[in-house]
């Protein structure tokens, strides 16, 4: 089970990066200082350390988190997939514990029993990668011990932090929504590249990605979301996406130009594909 999962994880990975994420890294450009070939290193390093208990041991959630994103900061130095871990880790973690149940009952039951001490091994990898434009919170920021469960400190950023939403709501809008879409564009365009670009739009077109939000404020990631939706209805609508290709590149550049990088969305997006792997590989039923 612990190889199956992984290689759904690392499969996600690798299959995001193929697809045109506009602002984002993928394998049409690079950009934000980062190139696609640090996103394949972090996927290759932190597999084992979040799915491999053979070789790790069995583990709380927090600690998979934890050394999943020691193992990454020490091959690339910077952060490249703190969401994507964040959000991936309870999937593993409800696979390892929970295999006789679905997948989405086991993730109740893992989001539930967080502890103090999974957020303070939570807190300790977000100060280590170092995300941009975290600020301060008041009570409960994570340069201090934590006095409150993981699901608790979800649950206070979820009003402005899509992550934290997801943990809050036990990953309703993935189950629910993202991934039926993007089985369904997978089916109808037969490019699952492509289908993966549909999810990502969708999720940046849904809400102000929670990156932009962080670092530029709420009108520019509004402002981004509302051109997300345009091009999400006009990609929608076509049998061959492919023809779309020079509309999402020019938007590429331009949000590249002012620095606007929806990375919240791009970790949804690749655990939209983490879910459609584990589901037709039967790694769990859902």
């Amino acid at each position: 089970m612990n190889t199956q999962i992984q290689t759904a994880y690392l499969q996600a990975c690798l299959a995001e990066l193929e697809a045109l994420k506009p602002g984002n890294v993928h394998i049409f450009a690079d950009g934000h200082g980062m190139q696609v070939q640090h996103f394949v290193e972090s996927a290759r390093v932190s597999a084992p350390a979040l799915c491999d208990d053979a070789q790790f041991g069995k583990r709380s959630l927090g600690q998979r988190i934890l050394q999943a994103l020691q193992a990454t900061y020490s091959q690339v130095g910077c952060n490249t997939n703190l969401g994507i871990v964040l959000l991936a880790a309870p999937l593993v973690q409800a696979t390892v514990d929970y295999a006789a149940l679905p997948l989405k009952t086991g993730l109740q039951q893992v989001l539930q029993q967080t502890t103090v001490e999974d957020a303070a091994a939570v807190y300790a990898g977000i100060r280590l990668v170092n995300p941009a434009g975290m600020g301060q919170r008041s009570e409960h920021d994570v340069s201090e011990a934590p006095q409150i469960t993981l699901l608790q400190a979800m649950h206070l950023a979820s009003a402005q932090d899509e992550i934290g939403r997801q943990y809050n709501e036990g990953y309703a809008r993935l189950f629910e929504e993202a991934l039926p879409l993007y089985l369904e564009q997978c089916q109808r365009w037969e490019r699952p590249a492509w289908a993966l670009t549909a999810a990502y739009l969708y999720w940046l077109s849904s809400v102000p990605d929670s990156h932009i939000v962080r670092k530029y404020g709420l009108q520019t990631a509004h402002e981004v979301q509302t051109t997300a939706g345009q091009h999400y209805q006009a990609l929608l609508a076509l049998d061959n996406p492919k023809t779309y290709l020079p509309a999402l590149l020019a938007w590429d550049q331009a949000l590249k130009a002012e620095r606007l990088n929806p990375g919240t969305s791009a970790d949804l997006t690749v655990i939209t594909a983490m879910l459609a792997t584990m589901q037709t590989t039967g790694v769990h039923t859902l």
